[in-house]
């Protein structure tokens, strides 16, 4: 089992850099980014659309590789690492919450939440998982396989199911996007119980209400983080996703 680093920065990029294609059609979705996630923030990663969001995220949890620079999650240098080596690193961990739900379509929603405990070893907290399942809505529905759920659904048991392991890092990407404003609310809600209590979260989203739920926001533009801000409210956040996506607007008029 790999050990685990549970101070400092859990997550840390370093010059990063990633193309994709080559020559000059090639895309430069992170151009040299450096970034440190202390262990028990939140942070939300914000920028128009192309801006290297996703990019970062994946590569931070090892599911892309760099072609420069270096990420180190959990204490461990994640260059070199093969597949396998990856693999455990996250399920030991690293909790994912993205767009595609992921879910095991023969089991339903209770086993969907423990089956990454139980592949990593771990005797599942029965008592926090049921009040997961109860602050995201699901507790009529732990019965029901994926197939006789709601896309929005199935995004709540997808939420539950990383938050129920409580892992040393959740990375979310656009977390929210397919739910009602109150369940998202309550999700992003625990989210933040979840930050305070020690977990470091790292969230994509393009929603000021969201953002305004983390420690800090980080913009991105062409894959590098052009501004932060900390202790973000609703009204900063949207008036600089205005600006920056204008000063793109107009950048891309002059090419």
């Amino acid at each position: 089992m790999t050990t685990l680093t549970t101070t400092g920065s859990p997550v840390r990029l370093d010059s990063v850099k990633k193309t994709y294609g080559r020559g000059e059609s090639g895309v430069v979705a992170l151009a040299g980014v450096s970034v440190e996630f202390p262990a028990g923030s939140f942070t939300a990663v914000m920028g128009p659309s192309g801006s290297g969001k996703s990019t970062l995220l994946h590569c931070a949890a090892g599911l892309d590789r760099p072609d420069e620079g270096s990420v180190t999650l959990v204490g461990v240098d994640l260059k070199g690492r093969n597949e396998t080596q990856l693999t455990e690193l996250r399920r030991e961990h690293v909790a994912f919450v993205f767009q595609s739900f992921n879910l095991m379509p023969a089991l339903n929603v209770e086993e969907n939440i423990t089956l990454p405990m139980l592949l990593a070893g771990k005797e599942p907290d029965r008592a926090w998982i049921a009040q997961v399942v109860e602050r995201v809505g699901l507790s009529q529905r732990v019965g029901h396989r994926p197939g006789e759920l709601s896309g929005g659904q199935q995004q709540r048991v997808a939420i539950a199911r990383a938050l129920a392991g409580r892992s040393a890092v959740t990375f979310a990407d656009e977390p929210t996007g397919a739910l009602d404003t109150t369940t998202a609310l309550e999700v992003l809600g625990l989210l933040r119980e979840l930050a305070d209590a020690g977990q470091t979260i790292v969230m994509v989203t393009h929603d000021p209400v969201a953002a305004s739920f983390a420690d800090e926001v980080l913009f991105l533009v062409d894959g590098q983080i052009v501004t932060k801000m900390a202790t973000p409210a609703v009204e900063m956040v949207a008036a600089e996703l205005a600006r920056l996506g204008a000063q793109a607007k107009q950048a891309r008029g002059r090419q």
